[in-house]
């Protein structure tokens, strides 16, 4: 039996983790964390009998406890909250799917305290990755990706780099988002609705909005970088718009190896949870005798900008991915607000990346530091926020 910590329980990963947890009965959840929804909380806490939930304030906190007196479970919040799921002392593995930076020191809690880490939140990486992965090596610990681009990535080199070879390029696939093939002048006045109808997966807000923007696929990119030990000129980003091909690995010698299914986030979760086997998972499958073609194309990085800049930012290193991810961060929220136009992400990206004070070899202290940096350089800067 393999015990499960889940921070973010409510969101998109969060609830299809929960869902293979249902099918696969060598998992068991021991504790949870959510933000602000406790209605949907307090029927996983009824199903699932956590021995530990956090949410994001005491106000939710004893509002949860008044709807579930019944069920004697503590109740934690806030950050320290977080932290005490992240480190619940049964947990032999934590999923880290909340979003955003918040998930960072839980994470490097969790490290801290001999967890492995099913990975969903990319800010850990993108903003600390110079810090998360010598600590997890340093701690023995795993760190296994749950993103579907990098889970690919990670079957593609299953039995690869035991024998030390080479990755020539890794081909990172993106289906393009809801506006793949649009230009600039296209883009005006496209709204969150519009941004919201992704071609291929179901996603959270925040996430579909950073496909619509290719922000994600550069946010991917980082996170490629740390996960497998590779130099960003190593790293290829590929429209692929069927998203059967999740992403791919080309070795030296020319081979290319890929991974493939359909469009299903609890595949990956799963194999991050059962790795190195494969369980049992309801399901579609692949039709090959259906399946027509498959399309590629480069990325317009004129169009969409906010992924070159996180190419940018991360051979920049130092703070300059925190700076692109809180920029993104507070831009995406105000164009869900309906407060700026889905052209003004990327020039809020770029201003910020040109304005907030750059440093070397940032700390934890130094990352979130930045993060408020951002946040009173907008607050300043922007009336809409």
């Amino acid at each position: 039996m393999k015990y499960l910590s889940i921070i973010g329980s409510t969101g998109s990963i969060g609830t299809q983790t929960l869902s293979v947890v249902r099918e696969c009965k060598d998992l068991k959840v021991c504790a949870l964390s959510a933000g602000s929804n406790i209605e949907l909380l307090e029927k996983q806490m009824r199903e699932f009998k956590p021995e530990l939930v956090s949410v994001s304030t005491d106000e939710l906190a004893n509002e949860l406890k008044n709807r579930t007196k019944d069920l004697s479970i503590p109740i934690h919040y806030g950050n320290e909250g977080l932290i005490d799921v992240a480190c619940f002392k049964k947990a032999d593995t934590v999923v880290t799917a909340i979003v955003g930076m918040v998930g960072i020191v839980p994470t490097i809690e969790a490290i801290k305290a001999g967890k492995d880490i099913a990975l969903a939140n990319k800010e850990t990486l993108v903003c600390a990755g110079h810090i998360i992965m010598p600590l997890a090596k340093k701690q023995n610990v795993s760190i296994l990706p749950v993103d579907s681009e990098h889970s690919a990535i990670f079957q593609c080199l299953n039995g690869e780099k035991e024998h030390d070879n080479e990755i020539d390029k890794i081909l990172l696939t993106a289906s393009g988002g809801p506006f793949r093939g649009k230009k600039i002048s296209d883009l005006k006045g496209v709204t969150a609705k519009d941004a919201l109808k992704h071609p291929s997966w179901s996603m959270g807000k925040k996430v579909t909005i950073d496909s619509s923007t290719l922000v994600n696929k550069g946010l991917e990119v980082m996170e490629a970088r740390w996960l497998f030990d590779v130099s960003v000129d190593k790293i290829q980003v590929v429209i692929h718009p069927q998203s059967v091909i999740h992403s791919m690995v080309q070795y030296v010698d020319g081979a290319v190896i890929a991974q493939l299914g359909v469009p299903d986030m609890r595949l990956p979760i799963q194999y991050a949870l059962t790795y190195p086997a494969r369980k049992p998972l309801s399901g579609d499958r692949l039709d090959f005798s259906t399946l027509k073609h498959l399309d590629f194309e480069e990325p317009d990085l004129d169009t969409f900008k906010g992924l070159k800049f996180a190419v940018e930012s991360l051979k920049k290193g130092g703070n300059m991915p925190t700076i692109l991810n809180a920029a993104n961060e507070n831009a995406v929220a105000l164009f869900l607000k309906d407060k700026i136009e889905f052209l003004d992400i990327a020039d809020i990206i770029e201003d910020c990346m040109n304005n907030i004070k750059f440093a070397e070899n940032p700390d934890v202290l130094a990352i979130l530091d930045t993060r408020n940096e951002v946040d009173e350089y907008m607050k300043g800067r922007y009336p809409a926020w």
